[in-house]
């Protein structure tokens, strides 16, 4: 059984899709909190010896280091056999929604919760030029899944896991109550929340909370 190691921290959306789907699979990591919020992957000896794209989640496997959050995924999924596409199609249609989230949902998300959350000076005119953005890509996932339970279908994929990730967080640092805004998302996140084992971002990642980014 492979050795996993997560460098991470808790507010990290992208770290949150690895360890959550490396305990789906039944996998064990080890947590290594990395202080984000203090830099340290902005420094010249983080770039040199974890990871040269100065980027959060870094997973190690058996001490090899694997970056950027969907091709791990998409490695886990072949690796353990679950939650990828079993055909051609489904594997198109996984492909097709993981990137259009990186893209779009999470991209836009992401800036736009540090800002709005964890930024104390955030520019009005930037944070409400990501809100409109991000409505309209809402509205494109809140319309796909009120007709499909899942991303490519009838069951939950790493392409559900990507999507999730960073709308999983509270509201009071999305600034959407999926419940009220989006009722197909919020019914949609409930149903991966009801997969045997899941569990919350900030009860998966443990460590100092964030509190700004400097």
């Amino acid at each position: 059984m492979p050795s996993y190691r997560l460098h991470y921290f808790p507010e990290s959306g992208n770290s949150y899709k690895l360890a959550l789907m490396l305990t789906l699979c039944g996998q064990v990591f080890e947590p290594i909190w990395t202080d984000f919020g203090g830099g340290v992957t902005r420094t010249e000896d983080w770039r040199r010896t974890i990871n040269a794209m100065g980027e959060i989640p870094v997973l190690e496997e058996d001490g090899i280091r694997l970056t950027q959050t969907a091709p791990i995924l998409l490695k886990l999924a072949k690796q353990y056999g679950r939650f990828g596409g079993d055909t051609e199609q489904e594997e198109f249609e996984l492909l097709r929604w993981l990137f259009w989230d990186n893209h779009k949902l999470t991209g836009y998300m992401a800036t736009y919760r540090f800002l709005r959350t964890f930024s104390p000076s955030a520019d009005p005119q930037v944070l409400a030029y990501l809100r409109r953005r991000l409505d309209d890509f809402l509205s494109i996932l809140d319309q796909h899944v009120s007709r499909n339970a899942f991303a490519i279908g009838d069951r939950a994929t790493v392409a559900d896991f990507s999507m999730m990730a960073y709308l999983s967080y509270p509201p009071d640092e999305t600034g959407y109550d999926f419940a009220t805004t989006h009722p197909a998302i919020g019914l949609w996140l409930a149903r991966i929340a009801a997969l045997p084992g899941w569990r919350s971002a900030y009860d998966l990642l443990p460590g100092q909370r964030l509190t700004h980014y400097a």
